[in-house]
């Protein structure tokens, strides 16, 4: 008797598939928080618009939480980031790093910027959400301590500015809610952001006048 040869196993195929799932969560996800408001969304109500169970939700997610954060996250890829990021690490002009840090914070902002509504509406209501965005803040401060050290480390730095006073300073000018104010809120561009906040970051860390 020939034996019944077995469907050979695709990883490719399971991975592709989960990718195509998991954007679809997100998609639906956006979609409810922002039409119903991210306090009155349940798990099961994203599993059920998006035609998946609640355990494949939570074993991608985590949490309600959890598909927030993946939102967030998302909103700029990662190799767009990383790939701005190893710039900025590797230009040796205090100035021109500065910039990139004002870049940065310009290509995030602006890729953020349809779920600012959401956001914003979460952490009024959502505990949970302070905490996330606690979370990210903290990151942000870690990951800029990069840029402080070697400017540091070259001498740059304003004279009599602390370190621990510099990467307060960039982590402040280069958060969200400058960007809210400014380009959601009083209809500055993009490009006016960003070379706003590259002069006022050389003039306040650097000292070099503004341009």
């Amino acid at each position: 008797m020939s034996k019944i040869k077995k469907r050979p196993y695709s990883s490719k195929t399971r991975n592709a598939q989960a990718v195509q799932t998991k954007a679809r969560i997100l998609d639906v996800a956006k979609n409810l928080f922002e039409s119903e408001g991210f306090e009155h969304v349940t798990i099961e109500k994203i599993a059920q618009t998006a035609g998946v169970s609640s355990p494949t939700i939570y074993s991608l997610f985590q949490s309600k939480r959890g598909v927030l954060r993946a939102l967030m996250d998302e909103a700029l890829s990662k190799d767009q980031f990383d790939a701005l990021v190893e710039k900025s690490i590797q230009e040796k002009s205090p100035q021109i790093r500065l910039h990139f840090s004002a870049k940065i914070a310009r290509h995030l902002y602006d890729a953020e910027k349809t779920q600012m509504d959401i956001f914003r509406g979460a952490a009024v209501l959502a505990p949970e959400f302070k905490e996330l965005e606690k979370e990210r803040e903290m990151r942000r401060y870690d990951r800029q301590e990069i840029t402080i050290k070697a400017m540091t480390e070259e001498g740059s730095l304003l004279t009599g500015l602390s370190i621990k006073k510099a990467r307060d300073i960039l982590w402040a000018f280069t958060g969200r809610d400058l960007y809210r104010m400014l380009v959601i809120e009083q209809d500055w561009s993009s490009d006016e952001y960003e070379k706003w906040l590259a002069q006022t970051l050389v003039h306040a860390l650097i000292g070099d006048p503004l341009t």
